[in-house]
C-alpha cells in the first residue's frame, strides 16, 4: 500500500444497500484487473466515447493500477457479488504548483444507473480528497454530455473553463471541453449520510 493511501481515513471495505442492490465499497487493488476489464467492456459506445483513456485495453488498465500502486491515483470501487457496479478515482498531479488539486472520474455501469450509486462514490472521493488535504477537485467532461454536467452541478460543482475543440471523439469529431471545479474545504464528511446495514 502507498503512502498515499494509507493517508487515507476511510475504512474499508464497508457494505450497504442502495435501492435494495447490496453493494460493497473499497478500494480498487491490483487484482482487479479483470474485473475492471469486464466492467470496461459492458459500458455502452455512449460512455467509452469520451473516455480519457480506453479501459477496455488491457495496456491502460496496468497503467491504471500502476499509478494506483504509486499513489498517483485512489480509487473506490463499488461491486455486487463480486462483479464492479462502478468506481471513482481521485488522480493526483506531480506538479508542485498544482498539488492540492485533484481530478474526479466517476463511471457506473448501467445496470447500477439510477440507483444514487454515482453520488455515493463521488461523496466518497470528496472524503479521500479531504483526507489527502487538497483543497479543489476538477471534473473535465465535453459540453455533450449534459447529463454529466447536470449531474455535477447538482454535487456543487461550478463550471471554471471553457476549452474550444480540445477533445476529439474516436470518430475523430471535435469537441468542446467543460472544466468544472470543487471546493472540497466546503464538503462536511458527515453530509454524505453514508448507512451501513
Amino acid at each position: 500500500m502507498t503512502d498515499v493511501a494509507t493517508s487515507v481515513r476511510r475504512t474499508y471495505p464497508w457494505t450497504t444497500n442502495v435501492d435494495g442492490v447490496r453493494l460493497t465499497f473499497r478500494l480498487m487493488e491490483p487484482s482487479d484487473r479483470e474485473a475492471i476489464l469486464d466492467f470496461a467492456r459492458t459500458l455502452p459506445n455512449d460512455d467509452l466515447m469520451f473516455l480519457r483513456t480506453d479501459i477496455t485495453q488491457p495496456q491502460t488498465v496496468d497503467a491504471w493500477i500502476n499509478y494506483i500502486k504509486s499513489g498517483r491515483t485512489i480509487t473506490v470501487v463499488a461491486e455486487a457479488d463480486g462483479k464492479i457496479g462502478g468506481y471513482a478515482s481521485i488522480h493526483l498531479n506531480d506538479a508542485l504548483w498544482t498539488r492540492h488539486v485533484g481530478e474526479l472520474r466517476v463511471l457506473v455501469a448501467r445496470d447500477f444507473r439510477g440507483l444514487g450509486l454515482g453520488k455515493r462514490l463521488t461523496n466518497e472521493a470528496f472524503a479521500i480528497a479531504k483526507d489527502l488535504s487538497l483543497k479543489k477537485i476538477t471534473a473535465q467532461m465535453p459540453t455533450d454530455q449534459r447529463g454529466a454536467r447536470q449531474v455535477f452541478e447538482r454535487l456543487g460543482f461550478r463550471p471554471e473553463a471553457l476549452l474550444a475543440d480540445h477533445v476529439m471523439s474516436r470518430d475523430g469529431q471535435t469537441h468542446d471541453l467543460l472544466i468544472m471545479s470543487y471546493d472540497v474545504a466546503g464538503f462536511n464528511n458527515d453530509a454524505q449520510g453514508r448507512s451501513r446495514n
